[in-house]
């Protein structure tokens, strides 16, 4: 039985961080990581960045808490960052990407309610899709071992395979209110969703008047090497969701919508006491102004095709390793046997990476990662797992 306070829910790695900054992190014997992780895809700017600390720091001295009873300009400024770089119109602010996905399932349940006059509330998701924590995310959820242990869960959403058109059409009925989904399944194994599916998922939507969702959770703020994943397909959503990049790594998140969902979300409908802070919203603010002016987006996308270039180059040929897989600085390695014993040589070797199930080894530097830094993971990875395949070749 551990003596901490803490309740043990997470399978920490035995390494305990104490500073970071760029793409280096330090424990607390002294020992430098290159992180490949970015705090889950959190630290997209890499950590402590610059601009984002000054920003914070001069709202600290300023107004730190205020009721959203009264106006925050701070909200209003980043709220307008956002939608004058994507397809939504207005924002909600909150603390989390599993509260922004909350607020996503509201809108559009009461969207069908409240505004188009009908009884629709169920939302259809894929099969290993990730969306939260909380009782109705993690229902959305398509992976049964985050449901273990909190029946009876809410009523209300339906699962179909990624990729089967055939079965998330024969799924829609007369209650369906949406259809959501992420366009790389990161939890699930770092899946991209291919072009014409999206874009066959957009037209049931528009043929059967339901809402899309798009979970950008992980994938927004330059992760896939555009500002929002949905960028890639040519395809619009109706509600997206951000969290994790948006921040810098203050907890912040955000539902975005379309004009024709402002009538759902009116005085009273929906709330949060900590949601836009004028501290967060400074953070925000400053975070996407640094993304913009050092084209954090546009060096992502370049270090993305260097990167997935150098890994199937120096994995080529590797019996252990299966496929290279993802979409812009989140990528996976995808083994034919469990990756945690690599993961965990990565690591004492000084390179941070994260599975994505039992057998993927999931890289996400930050979008201002350089070659070099390029250069010294792949060849960690490298030779990790071309010792592992060899002692696997002598065993047998």
């Amino acid at each position: 039985m551990s003596d901490s306070a803490l309740f043990q829910t997470y399978a920490r790695f035995p390494i305990t961080l104490v500073k970071g900054k760029g793409s280096r992190l330090w424990d607390d014997q002294g020992k430098e990581y290159l992180d490949f992780m970015s705090g889950l895809a959190v630290t997209n700017l890499g950590h402590v960045p610059d601009a984002v600390k000054e920003a914070l720091i001069d709202q600290l001295d300023r107004l730190w808490h205020m009721s959203n009873l009264f106006s925050n300009p701070n909200q209003e400024k980043a709220a307008r960052l956002l939608v004058d770089n994507s397809c939504a119109d207005a924002v909600f602010f909150c603390n989390s990407g599993a509260e922004a996905n909350e607020a996503a399932i509201k809108i559009a349940r009461r969207y069908h309610q409240k505004v188009k006059g009908n009884d629709r509330y169920e939302i259809i998701t894929l099969f290993q899709s990730f969306h939260g924590r909380t009782l109705a995310t993690l229902t959305a959820t398509g992976q049964d071992k985050v449901k273990e242990g909190f029946l009876p869960l809410p009523e209300g959403f339906r699962h179909v395979p990624l990729h089967d058109i055939a079965a998330l059409e024969a799924a829609i009925n007369d209650k369906t209110a949406a259809i959501m989904l992420e366009l790389v399944q990161a939890e699930g194994g770092v899946i991209p969703v291919d072009r014409d599916y999206l874009r066959e998922v957009r037209a049931l939507c528009d043929r059967h008047g339901l809402l899309l969702i798009v979970d950008e959770v992980q994938t927004g703020m330059g992760r896939t090497g555009k500002l929002f994943a949905y960028q890639h397909y040519d395809v619009e959503p109706d509600v997206f969701t951000l969290a994790k990049g948006i921040g810098s790594g203050f907890p912040v998140g955000a539902m975005l919508a379309k004009e024709h969902l402002k009538p759902a979300f009116v005085a009273g409908a929906h709330a949060t006491t900590f949601g836009g802070t004028p501290i967060a919203m400074a953070v925000v603010a400053a975070t996407i102004e640094t993304m913009l002016k050092e084209k954090a987006v546009e060096r992502a996308a370049e270090a993305s095709e260097y990167l997935i270039g150098q890994l199937q180059e120096k994995l080529a040929g590797l019996p252990n390793v299966d496929q290279v897989r993802g979409k812009g600085l989140l990528i996976g390695i995808l083994c034919n046997g469990p990756a945690g014993e690599a993961i965990a040589e990565l690591h004492n070797r000084g390179l941070l990476v994260v599975p994505a199930g039992p057998n993927v080894i999931r890289l996400l530097p930050n979008l201002l990662v350089t070659h070099e830094e390029i250069d010294t993971a792949v060849g960690l990875i490298a030779s990790v797992l071309t010792e592992q395949a060899a002692a696997k070749s002598v065993s047998l």
